[in-house]
């Protein structure tokens, strides 16, 4: 028998690859003799970083780099190899900033660029790039300069960083980014398909949970559209708003692909590979709502997985009332591991967590072991 577990991480809790290494413990204690296959899984999201690096052998990195209010912090990102595995919230995110700091005619994604280049001085040529979460509205015009592109007004000068300085952009200076981004391919985790400008825009939409009131929307919305026109780019193409327009700066200059995070994700640690052949494939995640469906990452794994034909369970902390849903995309059966009334710190400790994973996953596999008999 082969059993795939790829489980997202209970976030607060335990880690993909700790979840799955727990779900196959107890798969082994009824299956000795089973092969189980241990894969990272996540969606592009807060997690992807350290799910990667730890499920593919490869290591953290920290860096100090600009935040979106200007001020100092310390980014982690993963590398593998060639690959550089990032998260833009860990230099431009929402929880970096506070009280007046919010404001996204100021915040910079200036950060993201240095990021990206400390990973290039380290070697790596291949990004993968979840792009959620950001305190930024700037187009990605910092994460370009920090990169060597030069934004200039009218009188030749840089332009001010933050989504306020794009309105005072005469011309953009392509030739003096740096040249190893000719070497670089760009896999972007975009989760939202909203176009820069407009209504369903980047400010509109995500502005005001930036800092932004209504008079600075339009202003917003306004610089983005004349970051557009200078450019030359394509302001409609699904995704480019997300992240304040980081994935308009992702495709137009820097060749991104913007693509569903999950679906990157099980490309990247090639999941179909080890799925092709499997009996049972195992997925879960912290929380198993309507939500899941919407493109979280069990559902992913789910949808590959039946590609071949196989068995999906899925196993959670908790589920809600509306979670049956999620049997109609895939999952199979599931299960929440709780197995008495306990306090939510109690539930969330790695040991409490890991133990009552494995225990709820015996039992799930003996009823595969009577009907295999």
């Amino acid at each position: 028998m082969k059993i795939v577990f790829a489980i997202d991480s209970f976030k607060g809790s335990l880690s993909s690859v700790e979840a799955g290494t727990a779900a196959a413990e107890g798969a082994r204690r009824v299956f000795p003799d089973a092969e189980c296959v241990v894969r990272p899984l996540a969606d592009g999201g807060e997690g992807t970083v350290e799910a990667l690096a730890a499920g593919l052998g490869g290591e953290l990195r920290k860096v100090t780099v600009t935040g979106p209010a200007g001020r100092p912090t310390e980014a982690v990102y993963g590398k593998v190899g060639e690959t550089a595995v990032m998260e833009m919230a860990q230099a431009s995110g929402i929880t970096l900033v506070s009280g007046k700091e919010k404001n996204p005619l100021l915040t910079t994604t200036f950060g993201v660029g240095e990021m990206i280049r400390d990973a290039i001085e380290q070697g790596c040529r291949r990004f993968v790039v979840g792009i959620g979460g950001s305190a930024t509205n700037d187009g990605g015009a910092g994460m370009l300069q920090a990169l060597g592109f030069r934004l200039l007004d009218g009188d030749g000068c840089d332009i001010q960083r933050g989504g306020g300085g794009l309105a005072t952009l005469a011309s953009i200076d392509r030739s003096t980014a740096i040249p190893e981004l000719g070497e670089c391919v760009f896999r972007v985790a975009c989760d939202v398909g909203n176009p820069l400008c407009g209504e369903r825009g980047a400010s509109a939409v995500f502005g005001p949970q930036k800092g932004a009131t209504p008079e600075m929307v339009a202003e917003l919305d306004a610089a983005l559209a004349h970051f557009a026109a200078v450019s030359g780019g394509n302001a409609e193409v699904p995704g480019s708003g997300a992240a304040g327009g980081l994935g308009f700066a992702f495709r137009e200059f820097l060749g991104g692909e913007l693509k569903s995070g999950v679906e990157i994700v099980l490309e990247e640690t090639r999941f179909e590979d080890f799925a092709r052949d499997a009996d049972i494939v195992v997925t879960g995640e912290g929380r198993l709502d309507s939500q899941t469906v919407m493109g979280k990452a069990p559902i992913g794994v789910a949808r590959a997985a039946k590609k071949f034909g196989g068995k999906v369970i899925a196993f959670s902390g908790c589920v809600t009332p509306d979670a049956g849903v999620v049997n109609e995309h895939g999952i199979d059966a599931f299960f929440p591991i709780l197995r008495q009334v306990t306090t939510l710190e109690e539930a969330l400790e790695k040991g409490h967590a890991a133990e009552n994973l494995a225990a709820t996953a015996e039992q799930v596999f003996r009823c595969f072991r009577l009907g295999a008999h």
